[in-house]
């Protein structure tokens, strides 16, 4: 493929503001300081690079700063990070990417229709002259109208103001909306995340609704308790036969507990429903995404990195639930006291509607405002926490050569130093918070004030009841409190859809397919295996095995040996289907196993990788792993023939002793032990040991190589090693040369006496010459 420079040639070059975290074939990770906390900048920028050829997709993280690109492995990864400074360095001079060139290769792409042009022009004429010819209509009112129709001119500004507000914010989440649903997609990616779930969405909503309802008559019937104490009785309740101040606070009392107990109870039922219904989403959606990442191809597992599959997971996942365990509840609450207060108003005091909701547009807007603002901060400050915590975990790791190098006091002086770049991102991040809140809190009050003010001279004069204004007074602050809210929930709603793509990516990515419909019976398996013209190359690499070509006779000890990096390992990972080759055959007793069904064929064979995984367990569960109905004598069996059941009988609490994640209790001699125990332990007719015993001493080695010829026996083994004493008593041995060739076979005195490549090895191991 042609390099990426040219169409990216009317870019100025920059390196500020960018910078690469992670580079591997057909992906790049970048740090790009112009989107933190820029949506919009994010969104042209994924944009812009989405439009060059060979880059496959792009997104722009505002909360992170983070700008993960994928791109065609052919691509040269340095022309991708040149196109990635000089596409950052063209939009921090032209944000709206208004002035963008555009790439080579997008003419290519259909022309688009002469006629909505004219249209676009009209609706940017419409909108403006709509909004003056609104305003002269307001204006007229407000002058030559009634009180009644200032009053819901006023009225209906604040709800223009509100939808304002409210119409950016929508905006801004809709693209991520649309990105996080994907091509194609009929449904929200809400409803997507409900899933099955649906019922207890339902049930949750409507015992939200109903708390909301009973708030807003507890709060009035407060107001009516008030009323009866100043005005000695409540008109209402004169019509319930309550005519009586001291029979009326009887029966508001009673209201009032009815009401409190119908509050405690539907809350604790809805909050409960909300709850349970995000730990399902979250278990739901966790079990059938590890369900499907256990069963990726290899090749996709290995080439993400661990820790954001485990990321999407765990956080992902977890975010999930969060937004309707407690966001989505609030979204309901707000909607129905919007729903609940603003009819009320309108029909009961009209005069004071305007401003008890003056404040609504005022707090959503500081709301979305904060949030964009402290989404960088608290950006910035989890970035230096996680600096800081990594820092002491290293410290506390490298203690040995902190010690040898007598660097203590030094340290504890960088330790200082992030913790003082930490307690100052704080103080501005909390300083930012208390601002906020105390600017919200001036909000409602001073809407408190002015309901007061004009409901009370409203009152005053005759055009407001006191009986109706009185209850109304204090229903106002419950919605401006919770609209309060209404930055951080647009905020989890954007985390949420970010989460729900990276899981969706993960989904994206393919399953292993079952393979070929031809079972395998391993009782029947003799064991031969050929390998005809194979050919494989890694993504992206030269080839790691040229037109290769061997056998490996049934019932027989058969060794690979070799430099680093002349495809031995690559042999063993394509007998297990963990990759196919791009070109020959692999057949087992004259099967091609592309042919045979995945699990039939691993399942026949025992596989000891060179660096062997052990699971946080104990000893007895890591050896019986994939076999797991084993006996104890069986597996007491199996760990004495790979000479672990010495060490673990010294072992205070023996195959009953947790050794850790990854086996961290055990040195890497006795990992490698009981990996070959479970190997043994499986039984298979077909065996490979990739440097099986590469990390013991060798006394071990020599009893381990004792007791496998007996295991050996009527049983194909393939051994990979570079320690040839470990293959000096095997039937065959190939040896492999760079670029995947076998430069020589056969037994260990024959290539001896070749005093070729493999009697040069043995003469630097073992110090002996060839005969």
């Amino acid at each position: 493929m042609p390099s990426l420079l040219a169409p990216a040639a009317g870019f100025r070059s920059t390196e500020s503001g960018a910078s690469p975290r992670s580079v591997i074939p057909g992906r790049q990770r970048w740090d790009v300081k112009l989107v933190l906390g820029r949506p919009r900048t994010a969104q042209v920028l994924a944009a812009a690079l989405c439009r060059v050829p060979g880059i496959t997709g792009a997104q722009a993280n505002p909360v992170t700063g983070g700008v993960l690109v994928r791109h065609d492995v052919r691509v040269r990864a340095a022309d991708i990070g040149r196109i990635i400074r000089r596409t950052v360095a063209l939009i921090a001079e032209d944000p709206t990417g208004a002035g963008r060139p555009v790439p080579a290769g997008s003419a290519a792409a259909p022309a688009a229709p002469a006629a909505p042009a004219p249209r676009a022009d009209r609706s940017r004429i419409a909108g403006p002259a709509l909004a003056v010819g609104g305003g002269v209509a307001a204006g007229v009112a407000l002058v030559r109208g009634s009180a009644l129709t200032r009053q819901l001119v006023a009225v209906g500004g604040v709800a223009v103001a509100t939808a304002v507000v409210l119409r950016k914010a929508w905006r801004r989440t809709a693209g991520a909306s649309r990105e996080a649903a994907g091509p194609g997609a009929e449904r929200h990616p809400l409803l997507e995340i409900v899933g099955p779930h649906r019922r207890r969405l339902y049930r949750a909503a409507a015992l939200s609704v109903a708390c909301q309802a009973a708030e807003m008559a507890l709060g009035t019937f407060l107001g009516w308790t008030g009323l009866v104490l100043i005005k000695g009785e409540a008109a209402p309740l004169v019509s319930l036969g309550l005519t009586t101040a001291s029979a009326q606070l009887w029966g508001l009392a009673g209201l009032v507990a009815v009401a409190c107990a119908a509050v405690a109870g539907l809350s604790y039922a809805s909050n409960l429903q909300w709850r349970q219904l995000g730990q399902e989403i979250e278990h739901d959606w966790r079990s059938r995404t590890y369900r499907h990442v256990q069963h990726f191809e290899l090749g996709h597992l290995e080439g993400e990195r661990t820790s954001r599959v485990a990321g999407a997971l765990t956080n992902d996942v977890g975010q999930l639930g969060t937004f309707f365990a407690g966001p989505a509840n609030d979204v309901l609450q707000l909607g129905t006291s919007l729903v609940l207060l603003v009819p009320a108003f309108l029909l009961l005091a009209p005069q004071i509607a305007w401003i008890a909701f003056l404040p609504i547009p005022v707090i959503a807007w500081l709301s979305l405002r904060y949030q964009d603002e402290a989404a960088a901060d608290y950006a910035a400050t989890g970035e230096r926490r996680a600096r800081l915590g990594s820092q002491v975990i290293n410290s506390l790791e490298a203690g040995a050569t902190v010690k040898s190098f007598c660097t203590e006091d030094y340290e504890a002086e960088r330790i200082d130093g992030l913790s003082e770049e930490v307690q100052e991102s704080s103080r501005q991040t909390d300083q930012g918070t208390i601002r906020h809140a105390e600017t919200i809190r001036a909000c409602t009050t001073a809407s408190m004030a002015g309901t007061l003010l004009i409901g009370g001279r409203s009152v005053l004069n005759g055009t407001l009841r006191f009986e109706v204004f009185s209850p109304l007074i204090g229903l106002p602050q419950m919605l401006l409190m919770r609209m309060s809210r209404l930055g951080g929930i647009a905020d989890q709603y954007q985390r949420t859809l970010a989460s729900y793509d990276r899981i969706q990516r993960l989904h994206a990515l393919p399953v292993e397919a079952e393979g070929g419909d031809r079972a395998l019976d391993p009782a029947e398996v003799r064991g031969e295996i050929v390998l005809d013209g194979i050919t494989f190359a890694y993504p992206g690499r030269p080839a790691a095995l040229g037109d290769l070509s061997l056998t490996v006779p049934a019932g027989r000890v058969t060794a690979l040996v070799g430099a680093t990096g002349s495809g031995k390992t690559t042999i063993a990972r394509l007998l297990m289907r963990f990759q196919d080759a791009d070109s020959g055959r692999v057949l087992l007793d004259g099967q091609d196993i592309r042919d045979l069904r995945r699990h039939d064929l691993r399942d026949a064979i025992g596989f000891v990788a060179q660096d062997p995984f052990l699971f946080d367990g104990s000893i007895a569960d890591n050896i019986r792993y994939g076999s797991f109905d084993a006996s104890d004598e069986e597996m007491v069996r199996a760990a004495t023939m790979a000479e672990a059941h010495a060490f673990v009988s010294t072992l205070p609490d023996g195959y009953d002793t947790l050794i850790g994640e990854r086996g961290a209790a055990l040195s890497g001699g006795q990992r490698q032990r009981i990996a070959l125990a479970r190997a043994i332990l499986k039984d298979s007719p077909v065996v490979i040991l990739d440097e099986a015993t590469s990390a013991v001493d060798n006394e071990t080695e020599a009893a381990i190589q004792r007791t496998l010829r007996s295991f050996a026996a009527d049983r194909t083994m393939l051994v990979i090693a570079h320690r040839l004493s470990t293959v000096r008593h095997a039937d065959r041995i190939y040896v492999m040369d760079k670029g995947g060739v076998v430069a020589e076979q056969g037994t260990h005195d024959e290539l001896l006496a070749q005093h070729r490549l493999y009697a040069s090895l043995w003469q630097l191991q073992a110090g002996e010459l060839a005969a």
